[in-house]
């Protein structure tokens, strides 16, 4: 429990962290790129992208540059721009450009005279750095032709922001640990008590129990059975889930422009940062195994807890159709445009179905269940066969759908974004039997119509990432978090059971992934795919959901090295951040006008502030018991 000040003391330090986040990353130089301040961006340049300069000094010969993004699997070369020939006193022609800088890129170069060969140049570009591709022949006599690139000016350190920003935080964290040092010797405890709460001097000198503290000014407003509770409630789970709301939020605001906190345009394992929503629903599974099980030991009947998994499964529904359609600043909804699929809309319908499981097949767990049974080490997964069953004939359905439904216009078990992928073979065939499933049950204009898919792969088709097919398998990401939330149940202050059973579990998943992605990124049996919400995504999500939930609770509450905070609040008051982020999102102070919309600076200052305005608004929410449960 908190120490006397110990509540305002860290509040006031948390403000005090955003105030100087929010200084210097927007402080001169940090807003604008590096040495902007000594030469201007080029015009119209945008964050990601470079100038280069094409340079034709070829007679005769115009020139037409075509790209390629690495990250672009099987994809068609896309026009960059067309270079007239030179003029006969040698003057070259010269075309300004802007290109990619996320990625590496190839360039292809076709010119209009026969038997020339024109090399294909793979460069990296810097952000914002001004490039010159020289283009010549070696002489006259000879049809070779020579392509250099030049570095006119240098590119900018882009990432200098996200180097800054982790020292303000790494700073704020140890002030906070010194105080938290500071405050548990008592005479420095008892001076700061003075110092805040004058009048409470006398009580402080005459009370026979030593320093009062925030829980005993408050413990006889609260009944003792609450207090034994909360102490034995896991704050790893919270911890856990608290840690994966923080990042969704802080993705969700833009992440500070940068691409590699962005979810992948198709195939490939998301990013640590952008695979927070696959932890959340695995952190619900395990909280439901937890919970249900609490209910009915309470003697609650399974009708009873029926009802209530029915009632918040519909408010996470209505919750979620609410937010998705944010028209209301732009007029009257319109219900033939009204989205129906949403993070919420498949967190209720996954959170019910995984609910009902475990109620059809669910005893309560006694506190102490020491009782030796065959294959004891396996109780947890043995008693609980017919829940293997369904989630197999589940996994099975997606198979069969996935790979074996006919859709018009597109291949077999398709499972490519279409647009310029494969070579523009299947342009209209995003998601292949994922998204026809959704226009055929959903409607096109009720899924999402700006898939992350449609800027490099330059897709037009809607595709909605949270659609039907893929609910199946974020059902099986919840199961393995029930998993989780069992062995905490039947191996209960076991500490090296439950680590060691995490571990496995983890190496399982990892050795189920690396089989059907083949350890690649495109070119597995099934690859990874966040739009898709692949098995092959939920095994390798799951392999780390299992390590991390096994290194919070190791820190958290089995050395008890770590308190969880700051990210156990946001973790209590998890579905109040999820909503207030999203209804907020466009207000003041969660985001302002910029002075520069094109630096990663600022940006990464608006949203690493609103996303600590968050964790503070959690904070406070903590110290007064306020919690909003549906």
């Amino acid at each position: 429990m908190a120490g006397p000040g110990r509540g305002c003391g860290r509040s006031a330090t948390l403000c005090v962290a955003v105030t100087a986040l929010s200084a210097v990353l927007l402080a001169p130089g940090l807003t604008q790129p590096h040495d902007l301040s000594r030469r201007r961006r080029p015009l119209g340049l945008k964050i990601d992208q470079a100038l280069l300069l094409v340079h034709n000094e070829l007679i005769h010969e115009n020139l037409t540059v075509s790209w390629l993004s690495d990250y672009c699997y099987q994809c068609l070369y896309q026009d960059l721009v067309s270079v007239p020939m030179s003029n006969t006193s040698g003057k070259p022609s010269i075309v300004a450009v802007a290109v990619d800088s996320q990625h590496p890129i190839t360039l292809h170069l076709n010119g209009t005279g026969a038997g020339k060969e024109l090399p294909r140049i793979h460069y990296h570009f810097g952000e914002f750095g001004n490039y010159s591709l020289v283009v010549k022949s070696f002489d006259s006599s000879t049809k070779m032709i020579s392509c250099d690139i030049i570095i006119n000016e240098s590119p900018v350190k882009s990432h200098l922001p996200i180097l800054y920003a982790f020292l303000i935080y790494m700073g704020v964290l140890s002030i906070l640990t010194v105080g938290r040092i500071f405050v548990i010797i008592n005479p420095i405890r008892n001076w700061f008590y003075k110092k805040l709460h004058p009048g409470d001097t006398d009580r402080l000198i005459n009370s026979e129990l030593g320093s009062p503290t925030r829980a005993d000014s408050t413990s006889s407003d609260v009944p003792a059975t609450a207090w034994t509770v909360s102490q034995q409630r896991l704050r790893s789970l919270d911890t856990f889930r608290g840690l994966s709301l923080i990042i969704m939020v802080f993705v969700n605001y833009g992440g500070g422009k940068y691409w590699f906190f962005k979810h992948q345009s198709w195939n490939g394992k998301t990013h640590f940062t952008a695979a927070c929503f696959s932890r959340f629903v695995f952190i619900m599974g395990t909280s439901i195994s937890l919970s249900l099980n609490s209910m009915l030991r309470r003697g609650c009947s399974k009708w009873k807890v029926l009802g209530k998994a029915l009632w918040r499964s519909f408010l996470l529904f209505l919750i979620g159709i609410v937010i998705v359609n944010p028209n209301y600043c732009l007029g009257p909804l319109a219900w033939g445009n009204l989205r129906i699929p949403g993070v919420l809309q498949r967190l209720g319908f996954t959170y019910l179905v995984v609910a009902v499981l475990e109620l059809l097949f669910a005893k309560a767990v006694a506190e102490n269940d020491t009782l030796e049974t065959p294959y004891f080490a396996l109780r947890d997964i043995l008693l609980y066969w017919p829940q293997w069953v369904f989630i197999l004939i589940l996994e099975a359905t997606w198979l069969g759908l996935t790979f074996l439904l006919i859709v018009p216009g597109c291949p077999k078990g398709y499972l490519g974004p279409g647009g310029i992928g494969d070579f523009g073979k299947y342009p209209n065939c995003t998601g292949g039997a994922a998204g026809y499933i959704d226009h055929l049950l959903l409607g096109e204009n009720h899924i999402y119509q700006h898939p992350s898919s449609n800027v490099l792969y330059q897709t037009t088709a809607a595709y909605d990432p949270e659609g039907v097919l893929g609910t199946i398998n974020s059902i099986c990401m919840a199961f393995f978090g029930l998993q989780a939330g069992k062995i905490f149940l039947f191996y209960k202050d076991q500490h090296k059971q439950i680590m060691s059973r995490f571990f496995i579990w983890s190496v399982v998943m990892g050795i189920i992934s690396a089989i059907l992605t083949k350890c690649s990124k495109d070119e597995g049996f099934i690859p990874a795919n966040k739009n898709l919400w692949s098995i092959s995504y939920v095994t390798t999500l799951s392999c780390f959901a299992f390590l991390l939930l096994l290194l919070i609770y190791y820190l958290v509450d089995v050395k008890k090295w770590w308190s969880g905070a700051p990210f156990f609040y946001p973790g209590m008051n998890s579905i109040l951040g999820y909503v207030g982020h999203e209804v907020f999102e466009n207000y003041f102070p969660f985001k302002w006008k910029m002075k520069d919309s094109q630096s990663h600076g600022e940006h990464l200052a608006q949203n690493l502030v609103a996303t600590s305005i968050w964790v503070i608004i959690s904070y406070l929410l903590y110290r007064k018991r306020i919690f909003w449960k549906i």
